[in-house]
């Protein structure tokens, strides 16, 4: 069986299956409870209730989960991860203009490949690389 983090995301967010009530242990001890956190925290109404559970890290995975399950309100919720390679453009563009995280967010928007490319040909100061 395949305990992947979209079925505890879904669990949580949607269909509130209790997947730790199951027979099978291993839902509990596979649980990826940093990850379904920081997920969860992107989105305004369970920052609180998350919070909540870092405050309390000494609590078992088992609570937690069934905390977050319980105390979260049925709701889709759908959040896209930033790629490594466009956290490097952002740090390009920041150092190369002078922006802060939001308004380099805001110029990667409208910024062409080879634009981006270019900045980052300009960036370089030579030497060796580690």
């Amino acid at each position: 069986m395949s305990y992947q983090l979209k079925d505890y995301l879904n669990s949580i967010n949607y269909t509130k299956e209790k997947l730790m009530d199951s027979e099978d242990e291993m839902w509990e001890k596979k649980y990826p409870m940093f990850i379904v956190h920081r997920i969860l925290s992107g989105f305004e109404d369970c920052i609180f209730l998350i919070n909540e559970m870092n405050c309390r890290n000494h609590i078992d995975n088992k609570l937690k989960y069934d905390f977050l399950l319980n105390s979260i309100r049925k709701r889709k919720r759908f959040s896209q991860m930033v790629k490594s390679d466009k956290i490097k453009d952002i740090d390009s563009v920041k150092e190369y203009y002078g922006y802060s995280n939001d308004k380099a967010k805001e110029a990667l928007k409208i910024l062409r490949p080879e634009q981006i490319q270019k900045i980052k040909e300009n960036l370089k100061t030579g030497g060796m690389k580690k």
